[in-house]
């Protein structure tokens, strides 16, 4: 009885490291993806800020400040879409990782279900045949 015990709770514990194996796993891959978008987003608007900076120092007079105006509001908006566009990509990643490791849950607790059904199932088995 007691050998028969320590399978199943070694069974399950396998069952939980593989499944904890695969969360992380899964997580760390959306860590990179993020990391990844953030990074080259980040250098694409560094880039965009120092060239508009370079331009802006080069100003002497009022008229090359009028010139220059537009420019500073276009590098704003593309700047704030490009905050909301990377946000919006993050968060689908974060949505498909959430449901990955929701997925994977869900199929380790319906194998532990399932298990424990047919070891309920073999001992009322057992019961039935002991009492008759």
């Amino acid at each position: 009885m007691i050998e028969q015990y320590n399978n199943q709770v070694l069974a399950f514990s396998k069952s939980f490291a593989d499944a904890a194996f695969k969360a992380q796993g899964i997580a760390l891959a959306n860590f990179e993806k993020i990391a990844d978008i953030q990074l080259k987003i980040l250098e694409n608007r560094a880039n965009a800020t120092a060239a508009f900076v370079t331009e802006a120092l080069e100003v002497r007079d009022f008229d090359g400040l009028k010139a220059i105006w537009p420019k500073g509001v276009t590098l704003a908006k593309e700047s704030a879409e490009k905050a909301y566009a990377t946000t919006q990509e993050v968060f689908g990643l974060s949505v498909k990782t959430g449901e990955a490791l929701g997925e994977i849950a869900k199929t380790n607790f319906a194998k532990t279900n399932e298990t424990l059904q047919d070891q309920v199932n073999t001992f009322k088995k057992a019961a039935t045949a002991a009492a008759k």
